[in-house]
């Protein structure tokens, strides 16, 4: 044994700090430690600190190896060691630690940090009884190498005999380090000499464990290109243990903790880039650095490049930045130009795939350029497809790829998502590599894909539509559109992708056909799904680009179409110049069948609007018509717009006989989805002359339709909710209220959540539970604020009335019910009311 130091722990300390030339507070910042923590130290009154604090001073101060072993025996109160004896065939080499320093600002992962030190910790001196492996995955720049050295630095008592540190580069810079290469470095650094080891990878490894065995030692290896870069390198004996970093997949390395890595989150991130600018510069404009992290993608690398850039100009406001960034042509040049910029790190893992030698890598790589064009936050197989023009199952096995080596993130099954950076470069790429034929063709592809996938929908949810008839593009049958209900829940899921995609092909195919008929093939999943808002903005433009085109008939159902919304939004008077211009369009066209639907829907318009007369006439040509045509779904639509016509005139019986003609027409035939639409119609206009017990025979419990038709269950749950409110039943009306509420929020239906919030609210303050009261209006303004400000504006008069009011009365703020519509809800085109 050596002889005990005869200088104390502080004395080193202050006689290693003052040869540095380092203040205590210049030494705690170096280190990542706080200034007490070297105060301490240096009187004296610690003598016996954690063995990373030691470490971290160790690493700041630059002591050599020997002054090194000296202070940490000094830590740790025991003798230095004498020098052992060479062993054969080893070198002497001093216990390798050779860890790169954790980052001082180090921020978020807290989970990742917990699940890695449960997989690898040692406690109470005990080694785990197998070795202790952990993979952490994610995309390039997303901060797999901070988390795994961060993670490594608390482990050190756990792994007193070396931590082993080693960038495999499987993924670049350079070239990959081969096995082999990686096995000799690795024992190296344990002392073996070099002279011994094997030539062959196998022999070599076996070498490798030999040294491992018996000992605690912690490898890094970062960087893997894949599974079989690092097998070869792992221990093979309990005791010893690994994290694996890479950008590929290691879900199949046995026995190994996964750990995959997200984006930061928003207030992780701007934490993250106060720690680099400080704390003022981000108190001084916090809506800009929140926007510059939403700008950098939440991406660590990205992140701390943009912070290095602003605390390098301290005259810059964050601001400028964000201007900077907001430019996508060059905003991945903002984000740095050099081999450690995000263009470079998302470049190294598209160049692991081009230059492999597997056919589906460069497949993959050749796809990524035109998967980045469409917009829109996912990536369906489908859609990959067309876009690519390649079979649904090559097009999963290139997305699977891409998803291994993190390019692309797998959020769903068959639904992928691009980080906006990754999206940003391979635009870049798009532009170099694609001529503009190549682009405009892809997107192409991805609209007729979207018009065969909207007129299939069309076909399940009304399939004897006219409409159908002027289909150009094929109808696509692929499972998820095989049927109505999975059809309908295909778009629910689909519908931010495609509206956003609606914008970006309008732009470029202004003048095209294919656009006016992707809004007329939506009819069907826009009408069933009351999605009014989407319907009006696709229908903007159309009615004119058809005529234009020579398309007459498809610009009068357009043209028909662009009522439904407004009428929805109770402009009832500007429904009519629209309607009546989609008839003469159809008379034009000589369209019997345009003409009678017309006719029928303005007739519902002018009964809401109190001019019977001009009602009943229109109404009575839309019998006739439906007559001449032998069309019975005609003929019910007839009736049914004659029942509301003769409800409002007050002769009951005749508005009975014609309601139950309507519905009996249709439910003879087995279209019970026609018929319990018509029973929709004919409660409405119960419901507006008084006939709360006529409403509650159509629509009661003894009637249960055969079909999955969520939208027209919410209907039904706020009919019956209002007919029993207005009878003074209101526990009943609220249970129904809250059944069309779960309905609507599930179908994301924001209109008529909004309605039912405003209900439920009401019917609570009636039954006298204020407080949620208020908080279900103030959850209805919210919701009605993005789509419809007038109802907003009425549930803000309601919550104001909730807080002052000393009572309430049900419906003492007049909200509309419902509006009479010019849409379909028959098949082939029945004007109702909702």
């Amino acid at each position: 044994m050596g002889q005990l130091t005869g200088e104390s722990l502080s004395d080193l300390l202050r006689k290693y700090r003052g040869r540095a030339g380092l203040t205590q507070a210049a030494l705690a910042a170096k280190a990542g430690l706080s200034d007490q923590a070297i105060s301490v130290l240096e009187r004296g009154t610690r003598t016996r600190p954690r063995i990373d604090t030691v470490r971290a001073i160790i690493q700041v101060l630059g002591l050599d190896q020997s002054e090194s072993d000296h202070f940490l025996a000094v830590a740790r109160g025991k003798s230095l060691p004498a020098e052992p004896e060479p062993a054969l065939g080893t070198n002497t080499a001093p216990t390798p630690w050779q860890l790169p320093p954790a980052v001082p600002d180090f921020t978020g992962r807290s989970a990742q940090i917990d699940t890695i030190l449960d997989a690898l910790r040692v406690t109470n001196g005990t080694p785990r009884t197998s070795v202790g492996l952990v993979a952490v995955t994610g995309m390039g720049g997303i901060g797999k190498t901070t988390l795994a050295v961060q993670a490594a630095s608390r482990l050190v008592e756990s792994y007193p005999d070396g931590h082993l540190y080693l960038n495999l580069r499987g993924y670049g810079p350079g070239r990959a380090i081969s096995t082999a290469d990686a096995v000799r470095q690795l024992l190296r650094s344990l002392g073996a000499d070099q002279r011994l080891v094997p030539d062959d990878v196998d022999e070599a490894a076996g070498l490798l464990r030999s040294h491992l065995a018996g000992k605690r030692v912690l490898l890094v290896l970062d960087n893997a290109a894949d599974v079989s870069h690092v097998t070869p390198l792992l221990p093979g004996s309990p005791g010893s243990a690994a994290i694996i970093t890479s950008r590929g997949s290691l879900t199949n390395l046995p026995g190994a903790r996964q750990v995959r890595l997200d984006g930061l989150s928003q207030s992780e991130s701007v934490d993250l880039l106060s720690g680099i600018v400080g704390h003022a510069r981000i108190a001084a404009e916090p809506a800009a650095a929140d926007a510059l992290a939403s700008l950098a993608g939440r991406l660590p690398l990205a992140v701390r490049l943009i912070g290095a850039r602003l605390a390098a100009r301290p005259s810059w406001t964050i601001q400028h930045l964000v201007d900077l960034l907001a430019d996508e042509d060059h905003k991945l040049d903002t984000l740095g130009s050099d081999e450690t910029g995000v263009r470079a790190n998302i470049t190294s893992s598209v160049e692991f795939l081009r230059t492999s030698d597997r056919p589906l890598d460069r497949e993959a790589a050749e796809a990524l350029p035109l998967l980045s064009i469409p917009d829109g936050p996912d990536l369906l197989v489908a859609v990959a497809a067309a876009v690519l023009e390649v079979p649904a199952r090559a097009a999963t096995a290139i997305l699977e790829r891409l998803a291994d080596v993190n390019l692309l993130e797998s959020v769903a099954p068959e639904r992928y998502r691009f980080h906006d950076l990754i999206r940003f470069y391979g635009r870049e790429l798009a532009e170099e590599k694609l001529t503009t034929s190549d682009r405009t063709e892809a997107l192409e592809r991805l609209l007729r894909f979207y018009i065969g996938c909207a007129w299939q929908c069309q076909a399940l949810t009304h399939p004897d539509n006219p409409r159908l008839a002027l289909a150009s593009v094929p109808l696509q049958t692929f499972p998820a559109l095989s049927e109505r209900r999975s059809a309908l829940q295909w778009f629910d899921a689909e519908q931010r992708n495609l509206m956003e995609r609606f914008a970006q092909l309008s732009r470029l195919f202004t003048g095209s056909a294919l656009l006016p008929e992707l809004a007329l093939a939506l009819f069907g999943e826009h009408e069933t799904r009351r999605r009014w808002v989407e319907m009006q903005e696709m229908a903007q433009g159309a009615v004119e680009a058809a005529a234009d085109l020579g398309l007459p008939l498809m610009a009068a159902w357009l043209q028909h179409d662009q009522a439904i919304p407004t009428v929805e939004n109770g402009q009832l008077e500007a429904a009519v110049p629209q309607l009546s211009r989609a008839l003469a369009m159809f008379q034009d066209a000589s369209d019997l069948t345009g003409q009678s639907r017309c006719s029928s829907a303005l007739s519902y318009v002018f009964a809401s609007l109190s001019r019977v007369n001009e009602a009943l006439e229109l109404g009575e040509q839309s019998m006739k018509l439906s007559e001449m045509l032998g069309d019975a779904v005609l003929e019910g639509v007839a009736h049914t717009a004659l029942g509301v016509l003769y409800n409002q005139s007050g002769d009951f019986v005749r508005a009975t006989s014609e309601f139950d003609r309507a519905i009996q027409l249709a439910e003879s035939a087995g279209q019970w989805h026609s018929g319990f639409k018509r029973r929709l119609s004919a409660s409405v206009s119960h419901l507006r002359v008084g006939r709360h017990d006529d409403v509650l025979g159509y629509l009661g419990d003894a009637f249960v339709p055969e079909f999955d038709d969520e939208a027209a269950w919410v209907e039904r749950n706020h009919i019956l909710a209002l007919a029993h409110a207005a009878k003074g039943t209101y526990p009943k009306a609220q249970q129904h209220v809250e059944v069309g509420l779960h309905l609507a929020q599930q179908i994301g239906n924001a209109r008529r959540e909004g309605d039912l919030l405003f209900r439920l609210a009401e019917l609570q303050a009636v039954q006298g539970d204020r407080s949620s009261a208020v908080a279900s209006a103030e959850a209805a303004a919210g919701v009605l604020a993005r789509i419809s400000p007038p109802r907003a504006e009425l549930a803000e008069r309601l919550i104001d009335r909730l807080r002052s009011d000393h009572s309430f009365a049900y419906g003492s703020i007049s909200y509309p019910r419902f509006a009479f519509r010019a849409d379909e809800s028959d098949p082939k085109g029945g004007g109702s009311a909702e």
